[in-house]
Formats: C-alpha cells, structure tokens, sequence
C-alpha cells in the first residue's frame, strides 16, 4: 500500500518555481504559506479561478441556479403586474419564457460569475422610455422579491449588483438622450419636484 504523502504550500511553491512558473520571492528566502497560496491562485487559469470565485460566493450567499431562478420568475410575475413597468414590458416581450431564461443567463453570471449570459444589456436598453422613476421601482420590486426569496446573505448580494445595474442602465440611458448626469443627479423624462431631477 503506498503511502500518503502531505503536500504543502512550500512543496508547490517549489515545484513551481522548479517548473518556472512562479518567481522566486527573493534568495534564501522562504514565503510564507499565505503568499505561496495567494501566488498560487493568481496562477490559475480563468476557468479554474472563475470556479472558486463561483464556490466562494455559493458557500457565502447559498446562491445557485436555482435561486436564481425563483428570483427571477418572482420578480418578473410581479413586474407583469406593475402598473408602472408592466406596459414597458409588455410592449416588448411577447413570448416571456425565451426572455426569463435570458434573464436567468445574465443574474447567474451578475451573481455567480457563471459566464452563461453573453449578451449587451446597455445596448437593448438604450431606447426604452425610462426614467428615474422606473428604475426605483425596478429596485423596489426587486428588493421585496430577493427579500422574500433569499437569505439576508443572498439579498444582500443580488440588491448590491442591481443597484449598480440601475445606476449604470440609467447613466447610459441618460446619455443616449443627451444628457450627461453628475454625480447625485437622476435622469428625469417629466418634470418632477425631486431636487436631484435633470431633464
């Protein structure tokens, strides 16, 4: 029976640096076992790094695929009814199942980095008749949703991306129409009593 033997960071490091594939810290000296691990996953190559990030934020958040797909099959059932976003929606999409995979697509890679969804967000918002005020009630709808779908851990995560996801589609959506937004300004279609309006 052959015998175990323990590998550790220094023998890694040592191979690697045997192999050429890791500098050397410094002569004679040896790295700790944090820089040796830090070194070593920074090596990795995108897939496999890709694939701890992905584990690290499922261990962290217990988000996987199919949280995803409650989220956004809850979200978009209540967006459906919205009397502010239901008729964007509904002008557009008429078929809603190939438009909810997408969706899933692009919130497994937004959340879990997965790489499934591949397509131009900015691009097929950038016509659409949305302001400011849509987009807090996008957020709103969808923080009630991951609120009572998720996890706070999970919720978490998903309001911090969407948030970013709003403040960007609405930044770009503003500079399609000719307007450039400073910082702390909300792009505004109708006149509005918001202090933070620019039309």
């Amino acid at each position: 029976m052959p015998v175990a033997s323990t590998v550790s960071p220094y023998n890694i490091y040592e191979e690697y640096l045997f192999m050429g594939r890791m500098p050397a810290i410094g002569r004679g000296v040896r790295p700790t076992a944090q820089t040796v691990v830090e070194v070593v996953k920074d090596m990795m190559d995108p897939r496999e790094r890709r694939a701890r990030i992905t584990a690290e934020i499922v261990t962290r958040t217990g988000i996987d695929e199919d949280l995803i797909e409650r989220v956004v099959r809850t979200f978009y059932a209540k967006i459906r009814k919205d009397d502010v976003l239901g008729p964007v929606f509904d002008a557009r999409i008429s078929d809603w199942e190939p438009h909810l995979q997408r969706m899933c697509a692009f919130w497994s890679s937004v959340a879990l980095l997965s790489g499934r969804y591949s397509g131009r967000p900015m691009e097929k918002h950038l016509a659409l008749p949305v302001d400011a005020d849509h987009f807090d009630r996008w957020l709103a709808l969808f923080e009630e949703t991951v609120h009572e779908v998720c996890t706070p851990a999970a919720a978490e995560h998903f309001v911090e991306r969407a948030r970013n996801i709003a403040q960007s589609l609405e930044l770009g959506i503003a500079g399609q129409n000719g307007v450039l937004l400073m910082k702390g300004e909300r792009y505004r279609t109708r006149p509005s009593d918001q202090p933070d309006a620019v039309q």
